[in-house]
């Protein structure tokens, strides 16, 4: 027998390792690259074909709008109209539309802020084996519908839904509130409430007790102590649930459909309109266009101020 010692096995991992530089790639490009391939295939390509559309003039046929290229005898022409986002800027309707959703948008996060904060603060200090039983409570409306939730609002806020049946008992007059803003709001906090709850308590359950105890022992009162230590440690989590509530907000089209009324006007109504009741499908582009321009400005604000904070932090 030989005394050589022996080599160690090759680890799988080794292996394939090698066997993607022989290609030029690395692990971490691999991993990458799944991503970016869903993205590319799913985001940007129906991206570029709704611009596409959007830089077309509506014409009756199929498909209802007029072709990008054309060719005419050996020549290749290349048209684009920019008609669609003129009309954009000096519509009043759809300038009125893009104001009112932010607005909604940005009424909505604060209250559901608000309303989300106290939530994820008594979770977050809520005794251990109580916490997993009170997300679960805060995640159990997802596994309901969200049209058969947004429904089942209806019976509460109608003219002789069980608000109003309530008020009745005690001699209240019957209160509007469906076809309003105000139902809007309702539905939109109470839809994407657990939005704004999760990060928040994810960012609150980390902090650390012993930051608390020292502000109390330097005669910080509990309200000083929360302004000093506790919110500015949870900015993070207010701008990421802050985030998750208004970019669906601002787009949204169910709620104000089924709970507002004509006076409601939100960009989704608007561009629904455009797709379906008038088949101008070049105008329905350019408002979906302008409608990601919209949100992608406060994400990159949000996103800015969170990457400030986490410095800060550092």
């Amino acid at each position: 027998m030989s005394d050589s010692p022996r080599l160690p096995p090759r680890r799988p991992w080794t292996m394939l390792e090698r066997s993607l530089a022989a290609f030029g790639l690395s692990g971490r490009a691999l991993v990458i690259a799944a991503p970016a391939l869903w993205l590319t295939v799913f985001f940007l390509v129906p991206l570029f074909v709704v611009f596409g559309i959007s830089l077309a003039v509506k014409q009756f046929g199929r498909p209802p709008y007029s072709p990008l290229l054309t060719t005419d005898e050996g020549t290749v022409q290349l048209t684009l109209h920019l008609s669609n986002y003129l009309r954009l800027l000096t519509d009043g309707l759809y300038v009125a539309a893009y104001l009112s959703s932010i607005r909604i948008a940005l009424i909505s996060t604060l209250i559901t802020l608000l309303i989300g904060y106290p939530m994820a603060y008594a979770i977050a200090r809520a005794p251990e084996r109580w916490r997993n039983i009170l997300l679960m409570l805060v995640i159990l409306p997802f596994w309901t519908s969200f049209l058969l939730r947004v429904y089942a609002l209806t019976g509460f806020m109608r003219g002789n839904g069980v608000i109003n049946q309530v008020l009745g008992v005690f001699g209240i007059e019957p209160l509007v509130m469906m076809q309003t803003d105000f139902a809007v709001y309702v539905g939109i906090v109470y839809t994407y409430l657990p939005f704004m709850i999760l990060p928040l308590y994810t960012n609150l359950v980390k902090l650390d007790g012993a930051l608390l105890e020292a502000s109390a022992d330097l005669g910080s009162r509990p309200w000083q102590t929360f302004l000093s230590v506790t919110l500015p440690l949870s900015l993070p989590g207010i701008i990421a649930g802050s985030m998750l509530v208004f970019i669906p907000a601002i787009g949204e089209f169910v709620i104000p459909s089924l709970l507002g009324g004509p006076e409601t006007l939100m960009i989704g109504r608007v561009l629904w309109d455009e797709f379906f009741q008038a088949a101008n499908w070049p105008r329905a582009a350019a408002v979906a266009i302008a409608m990601l321009v919209v949100v992608v400005i406060p994400i990159l604000l949000l996103q800015k101020a969170q990457d400030a904070i986490v410095e800060k932090g550092r």
